[in-house]
Order: structure tokens, then C-alpha cells, then sequence
């Protein structure tokens, strides 16, 4: 479902059992059905994906930041990364990359409205004024690491 997945977010999908997940992936890879890239990310054999999709995975670590609320998650298409139910109301994770805020805020314009609440993925704060479209519920940037920092606007 998320193709470049890392191995520690797949620790984070099942707490305690990393050895289990571990043993997992070994033999998924020893039976081909699975390739490790170098940096500890996982794609199906015989994908398409050639390289990892940066944004997806920041959007993973968001989603991790949930997991405990969850009730159904999955990727999506363009502009939006993963929606996932929570506690009884739909989110959409949605990725702008640095210089795509007008190119996001006009495809999620375009979109159906309905009633999801919006996660922002930015890679800077400051991209935040840029963005203009409804039903956002917060912003978050993503490190390195994988620790997500949430923004919120505030009215006056």
C-alpha cells in the first residue's frame, strides 16, 4: 500500500513485535516477494517503483501519529497521500512540496467537497500563507527522523 516503506515505520504499524516483523521481511525477501533498498525501505517485487516517494513516506509518519485512533487508512492519488478514518471522521493527508502550494491549493479547489478534515504536509512553515483551500484541519512538517510538528492557523 505505501511502496518505500521503512523499516521503522513498519515497527510503528505493529508496536512489540518487532522481531516478528523482522523474521517477516527476511523471508519475504528471501522469496523474492519483497526488495530492501539500502536505506531500509521495502517495495513489492515486481513494481514499477523505482524510487521511494518522499512525500508518501512523510505522510506515513503522520499517519503513525494517528494509528492509535484509526479505523481504515490507505494511499490515495494526487494531491492527496493518504485519507484514513478516525474516531468517526474521514482525513486526507495532503503533500506540498516547496513551490507547489499554488499547483496543490488549486487541484484540492477542484476536488468534490466533502467532509474531510485536511492535513497539511509542508516542507517549511512559511509555505503555509501560500495555501488557500477549505477544510484544513492543521499543517505538519515532517524531519528526517520522522518527528512531526503540527501548525495551526489562528483567527486576528
Amino acid at each position: 500500500m505505501y511502496p518505500g516503506i521503512l523499516e521503522q515505520q513498519l515497527f510503528r504499524f505493529h508496536p512489540g513485535k518487532e522481531d516478528h516483523i523482522k523474521t517477516l521481511l527476511t523471508q519475504l525477501t528471501k522469496q523474492g516477494r519483497i526488495r530492501r533498498e539500502a536505506d531500509s525501505s521495502y517495495f513489492t517485487s515486481g513494481t514499477h517503483f523505482k524510487t521511494k516517494d518522499h512525500s508518501l513516506i512523510k505522510a506515513v509518519w503522520v499517519l503513525l501519529d494517528f494509528l492509535d485512533r484509526v479505523e481504515y487508512h490507505s494511499a490515495s492519488d494526487f494531491p492527496v497521500k493518504i485519507v484514513f478514518f478516525a474516531e468517526g471522521e474521514e482525513y486526507e493527508i495532503i503533500c506540498t512540496m516547496q513551490g507547489q502550494e499554488a499547483l496543490v491549493s488549486q487541484a484540492v479547489q477542484r476536488m468534490k467537497e466533502g467532509c474531510s478534515r485536511r492535513i497539511v504536509l509542508v516542507d517549511t512553515p512559511e509555505q503555509i500563507s501560500a495555501l488557500d483551500f477549505p477544510s484544513i484541519a492543521g499543517y505538519c512538517t515532517v524531519d528526517k527522523s520522522g518527528t512531526v510538528r503540527y501548525y495551526q492557523l489562528r483567527k486576528g
